[in-house]
């Protein structure tokens, strides 16, 4: 696969399509199945309180892999990813309320590089507060 974005038809500013992932208590159980991480912050509500956590939280990289699904979205290819890297700084909570959370993601085209690639910077947020900051991406480009 390959880009199916041009480099030539994409400016600083573009705005990628915002998207909102849901999480719920069993999609944390899905993914610590999927990526083998059982900590009970993850899961156990009254081990996350115990331990100074409003509620249970979502896995760092769940929301980080949530994030950049705007991205390869966009760019119709996982591999056009060429680097990502974020830093945490707040915790998706999730009730245990049936509705769960809402991660809300938007991103646009921040630089444009050599070798056909752009930096897009990436804006996540939960319950209002931004829980991914220097959220960032480079991509190679048609």
């Amino acid at each position: 696969m390959t880009a199916k974005i041009a480099y030539d038809e994409v400016e600083v500013g573009t705005e990628l399509p915002a998207q909102t992932f849901p999480v719920t208590r069993a999609t944390l159980v899905q993914y610590a199945g999927a990526s083998g991480d059982f900590n009970p912050i993850h899961w156990n509500e009254k081990f996350a309180v115990e331990v100074g956590l409003p509620d249970v939280i979502a896995h760092g990289m769940f929301t980080m892999a949530e994030a950049i699904r705007v991205v390869t979205d966009w760019t119709g290819d996982p591999a056009a990813v060429v680097e990502y890297g974020v830093r945490f700084t707040k915790p998706v909570v999730v009730p245990n309320d049936g509705a769960g959370a809402l991660i809300e993601v938007s991103a646009k085209v921040a630089a444009k590089l050599d070798d056909q690639r752009v930096r897009v910077d990436i804006t996540a947020t939960s319950a209002g507060q931004k829980v991914l900051g220097m959220s960032r991406a480079v991509v190679r480009l048609a």
